[in-house]
């Protein structure tokens, strides 16, 4: 027979358990509401990335924080295109400091110097993320972007946002301030799983959710191209077998364009 405290600790497993599903749950639901109430925008990003391929400019992706990540996602990346610059400040990610990396966020001015070595403009599509879009970081990248005569894309939480003011001197939040504007669905504070019997609770989606976006996005644009007959370079796996030369060849053709190659 099992003692009371084994069967305790088995509760307490089973619980535990139980959040990995809770999860699940909670990232395809956020998926399923995302592909269900995000149609136009989702169109729009699709058909902005479709005119930037065809015109052969370049796909922006920027972020500070954890929404770097999606940056990253789409940069250089196996399955997906060569046309992609990520915008990357390594003072805002978290490798130098993540504490400081939260402040200078909040810095106006930022974004400026950081464009400077960026070659954005008209014909451009620039995405930006931020899941509370209330930091002047990624509100400047919008702006400017703007003015440099890109398309502008926010993937953002719209419930998060309204519940907070901008720290931006023009006191626009980033939805406000884009073209196209991705709601990823995330609630306030980007957590989705209460713990029990703790006042906080764990679980984000934005990463997960941006990644979908953007992946999906992006994939849609290149499969619209196909069948115009135009083919963007589309990065395979550099440890799949026989695959070398043909990233070579990419990195080749790419390189002058994209920075970090």
């Amino acid at each position: 027979m099992a003692t009371a405290t084994a069967m305790s600790a088995k509760s307490g497993a089973d619980g535990m358990v139980g959040l990995r599903f809770a999860y699940r749950d909670q990232i395809v639901a956020l998926i399923d509401e995302i592909v269900s109430t995000q149609t136009e925008a989702l169109d729009a990003a699709r058909d902005a990335v479709i005119s930037t391929l065809a015109a052969d400019r370049l796909v922006y992706v920027g972020g500070s924080g954890h929404s770097h990540l999606l940056a990253e996602e789409v940069f250089y990346r196996a399955g997906g295109i060569a046309a992609a610059q990520a915008i990357l400040d390594p003072a805002l990610m978290l490798h130098e400091g993540a504490r400081r990396s939260t402040l200078l966020e909040r810095e106006e001015g930022r974004a400026a110097a950081l464009l400077a070595d960026y070659d954005i403009g008209a014909g451009d599509t620039v995405f930006i993320a931020s899941n509370s879009g209330r930091n002047a970081y990624p509100i400047e990248l919008a702006l400017i972007a703007k003015e440099l005569g890109a398309r502008t894309i926010a993937i953002t939480s719209t419930r998060h946002a309204k519940e907070v003011a901008s720290r931006h001197s023009s006191g626009q939040r980033l939805l406000e301030v884009v073209d196209i504007v991705i709601d990823n669905g995330g609630a306030y504070g980007d957590t989705s799983l209460p713990i029990p019997g703790r006042a906080v609770a764990m679980g984000p989606t934005s990463t997960v959710a941006g990644v979908f976006i953007l992946n999906a996005v992006i994939a849609e644009a290149v499969a619209a191209l196909a069948e115009r007959g135009i083919e963007p370079d589309v990065y395979q796996s550099a440890n799949g077998e026989g695959a070398e030369a043909a990233i070579e060849n990419i990195i080749a053709r790419w390189s002058p364009r994209i920075r970090g190659l």
